[in-house]
């Protein structure tokens, strides 16, 4: 009988050698390379990062929702509200006598603006109206202004046209003329909203 080598296979020799310390090097000539078990897979856990990231994308989105809607509701307030900050006046005609006292006799354009309303409100308009007005009474020998009383030609509910004519007249005897037409509206009283 023979005797196996020393550090050779034992078995018959057309079965694999089968080596208890496991799989031979890969690449061995005539030898089987047995690949190592799966390992075993823990219960998934997500990662550290991606929750993160998650929460944080949870909480910019209910910022934005809270945005959103809390801004809306402002702009809808803001928007309905009556934007006016004084009473207005109680008749359309008297929305426009007092505009045309503030700008003519009193050449007041804050007073003036005090008339107009919230939505036509321009001060720099109103500044160069009364500059203008102011001109008249440098350029011609005391001038008056005067107006007869407005007219309100249509209403339908909250919304007026009135007319009205102002007459210049100086010390001189000139005498300028100009036919106006203004549209008022109600709020929370009459405002001047358009002049033509």
């Amino acid at each position: 009988m023979t005797q196996p080598p020393n550090d050779g296979a034992t078995g018959s020799p057309g079965t694999p050698a089968s080596d208890p310390s496991g799989p031979t090097s890969p690449g061995a000539p005539g030898q089987e390379v047995i690949p190592p078990p799966p390992p075993a897979y823990p219960a998934y856990q997500a990662p550290v990062g991606k929750r993160r990231r998650g929460l944080l994308i949870a909480s910019l989105a209910l910022a934005a929702a809270v945005l959103l809607c809390g801004g809306g509701g402002t702009a809808a307030f803001l928007a309905l509200r009556n934007t006016e900050d004084g009473e207005g006046a109680k008749e359309p005609a008297v929305a426009v006598d007092n505009f045309l006292t503030a700008v003519y006799r009193d050449r007041d354009a804050r007073k003036a603006a005090g008339y107009v309303c919230a939505d036509s409100r321009d001060q720099k308009k109103l500044d160069a109206k009364v500059a203008e007005v102011e001109k008249y009474v440098a350029s011609y020998a005391s001038p008056r202004f005067r107006w007869v009383s407005p007219k309100v030609d249509n209403q339908t509910g909250d919304r007026a046209t009135v007319s009205t004519k102002v007459t210049m007249t100086t010390a001189d005897e000139k005498v300028a003329e100009q036919a106006l037409r203004f549209t008022v509206v109600r709020k929370t009283g009459w405002w001047v909203c358009e002049v033509a």
